[in-house]
């Protein structure tokens, strides 16, 4: 695991890719690298497997180009805030140093998201701590690092995001990243039960989300933000 700018976190194995996907491949263009942590295996998904959803999870993060994709053993569904469990993120935290974390929603259609937002933003924090242990893969104590930002990426429920990021050109490629994960998504002639998000037309609300959050801008499709705190602002010029 080495370092990246930016670490993508999510509880369940698609949930970066349906929210903040785009601003991944857009700061990739920038040059800037990005790794993915699935805080599960989404084990409880109504469709699919674990290790289906693995298999998915690494195709995508071929896909977007990620520098590396690791998966903790945090229980779907059944997960607490504790010791046990954010310590798990702090040592990823620590192991690939990035300059800015992304994470799950705040609130959300699911309570694994709103659960998971306020685990991972904590351990950004306690992961700063210097008296926090923890060692890595070879037993070697682990240096303190805090993430300079939290960004918590919104998915079903349409909040009022801090801020959006322009996706346009890197909308088709978003969408080819999420149809990676077929258990999960519309597949015409799949034979799984039907979920809230495996219809066509949860295909076209993520259009229709993206060009609200663009409207603002405006530009044709965008993502957008909730920040864990109050951002600063060097240069007025660079908002859009």
């Amino acid at each position: 695991m080495t370092k990246v700018d930016i670490l993508a976190i999510g509880i369940h194995p698609d949930d970066v890719e349906l929210s903040a996907s785009g601003t991944l491949l857009r700061h990739a263009a920038q040059g800037k690298t990005f790794g993915l942590l699935d805080l599960s295996k989404g084990e409880l998904g109504t469709r699919g497997t674990a290790e289906i959803r693995a298999r998915e999870a690494a195709e995508s993060a071929a896909l977007m180009g990620a520098s590396f994709r690791e998966t903790l053993d945090i229980p779907d569904g059944l997960f607490e805030h504790k010791p046990e469990n954010w310590l798990k993120i702090v040592q990823v935290i620590r192991a690939c140093r990035p300059e800015i974390v992304l994470c799950n929603s705040v609130d959300d259609r699911h309570p694994d998201h709103g659960r998971a937002a306020k685990m991972t933003a904590d351990a950004c924090f306690y992961s700063g701590l210097e008296k926090i242990i923890t060692y890595d893969r070879l037993g070697n104590l682990q240096a303190k690092w805090r993430p300079k930002a939290v960004y918590h990426y919104i998915q079903d429920m349409q909040l009022i995001p801090d801020f959006v990021v322009d996706i346009t050109p890197y909308f088709e490629k978003k969408m080819q990243a999420i149809l990676t994960f077929r258990s999960q998504f519309f597949d015409p002639e799949g034979e799984m039960p039907n979920t809230p998000i495996s219809g066509k037309d949860f295909l076209d609300f993520m259009e229709g989300k993206a060009r609200v959050f663009g409207r603002s801008i405006p530009v044709n499709y965008a993502e957008g933000f909730i920040c864990a705190r109050i951002p600063g602002v060097n240069d007025l010029f660079d908002l859009t």
